[in-house]
C-alpha cells in the first residue's frame, strides 16, 4: 500500500498487517489506525505519515518526510537514517532503547515549531481516523507532549542549521543594500 506513490494522501483503517506501508513513500500523506507493519517508512523520501506502532527496521534509510509513531516499535528503528524527522510517543521509556543511534540522536520536540507541528499531524490523524489514542493524546496534550521523542539525524540537523545560518547572512546583506 503506498509504494511509490508520489502526492495524494492514504487514510486507512485496516486491522490486516501490510508489511511494507509506506515504504519508499514520494510525497504525500499517510495515516493508519493500527500498527504499521516490519520496515515501515524504509527510504521514505518526503511522505507524512502518522501510524499507531510499527514494527522491526521502520524509517530505515529515511532521507525526508516526517513518521510519528503513536504506539510501541520494533527494534532497530532509524538504521541508517539520514534526513527527516521522527516523533515516537514513548510513555514508557520502552521505545527510546529500540532506536539505533548510529546516525541519529534522541531529544525532547521544543515548545514551538515541534510541538505546533506534533500537534496538528495527531489532530488530523485523529480527524480522519477517529483515533482513540489520537483523542486521548490531545485531551492530555499538556502531559502527553513531554513523552515523545524527537529522532533527529545529526548530518540532516547540521545541514538545517547551515542553511539557517546561510539565510541569516543573506537576509543581513540584503538589508545592507537596501539601506546602504
Amino acid at each position: 500500500t503506498g509504494l511509490g506513490e508520489p502526492g495524494g494522501g492514504l487514510g486507512l483503517q485496516l486491522r490486516l498487517p501490510d508489511p511494507h506501508c509506506a515504504g519508499e513513500p514520494g510525497i504525500g500523506e499517510h495515516r493508519r489506525l493500527d500498527r504499521g507493519g516490519e520496515r515501515f517508512g524504509v527510504r521514505n523520501s518526503g511522505a507524512t505519515a502518522v501510524v499507531e506502532g510499527v514494527g522491526d527496521h521502520a524509517c530505515e534509510y529515511m532521507t525526508g518526510g516526517v513518521v510519528v509513531v503513536l504506539g510501541p516499535q520494533g527494534r532497530n528503528f532509524a538504521a541508517g537514517m539520514s534526513g527527516g524527522i521522527a516523533y515516537v510517543w514513548d510513555p514508557d521509556g520502552k521505545n527510546r532503547s529500540r532506536v539505533n543511534p548510529g546516525m541519529v540522536d534522541l531529544e525532547a520536540p521544543d515548545d514551538g515549531v515541534d510541538a505546533a507541528e506534533l500537534r496538528a499531524l495527531i489532530e488530523e490523524h485523529a480527524r480522519l481516523t477517529h483515533s482513540p489514542r489520537g483523542l486521548t493524546l490531545l485531551a492530555g496534550w499538556e502531559t502527553q507532549v513531554s513523552h515523545f521523542i524527537k529522532v533527529m539525524p545529526r548530518d540532516y540537523k547540521r545541514a538545517l542549521r547551515a542553511a539557517a545560518e546561510a539565510e541569516a547572512v543573506t537576509a543581513v546583506s540584503r538589508e545592507q543594500v537596501a539601506h546602504g
